[in-house]
């Protein structure tokens, strides 16, 4: 069984239960955690991979970077959107990517974090406080990179830095 599975599966678990309550996911802070060890994990293996092309097509990436202050003051809502954004800008880069990694290794890591991300973006879009669903409709700062790594990198930050935090601002409300 693969990680990414066991990801989705724990979280469609935690929402079926709460009835799309993030309240399980983001009370248990070992979540998280284990979110981004198997982040840097991802990371880490993509590292070690002989032969990584360079894309021809670069991929688009979003810029993930924020400060602590910005981010404090947005509401749930606005942070989950914009995670959300960054998501859906990561998904579309892996899946450019795996059409131009043939490599054994490097095609192995790039299904994995596709389905972490992939996981992390389904999740998102069933935990709402507004009316209506979530429309793909944003515009993410966003930066164009040619190397494989780079796709991990700000997988890993995005989880380590905005998602983390956002689980702990939803912690302090739900738990």
């Amino acid at each position: 069984s693969s990680p990414g599975l066991l990801l989705l599966t724990s979280f469609l678990l935690h929402v079926k239960e709460d009835r799309a309550s993030p309240t399980r996911l983001v009370c248990d802070n070992r979540l998280i955690q284990k979110y981004i060890v198997e982040a840097k994990d991802m990371e880490t293996r993509v590292g070690q991979c002989q032969a990584l092309p360079v894309l021809s097509c670069p991929a688009v990436l979003p810029l993930v970077d924020f400060t602590f202050q910005q981010w404090k003051s947005k509401l749930n809502e606005t942070k989950r959107r914009e995670i959300l954004c960054d998501l859906a800008l990561l998904v579309g880069a892996v899946v450019g990517a795996q059409g131009q990694v043939s490599e054994e290794c490097g095609a192995r890591q790039l299904s994995q974090l596709y389905r972490h991300a992939n996981s992390f973006f389904l999740l998102l879009q069933t935990f709402s406080w507004e009316a209506g669903h979530w429309e793909p409709s944003c515009s993410p700062h966003s930066m164009e990179q040619t190397h494989i790594t780079s796709i991990f990198l700000t997988y890993r930050q995005l989880v380590q830095g905005k998602l983390r935090f956002f689980f702990e601002d939803l912690a302090k409300v739900l738990c």
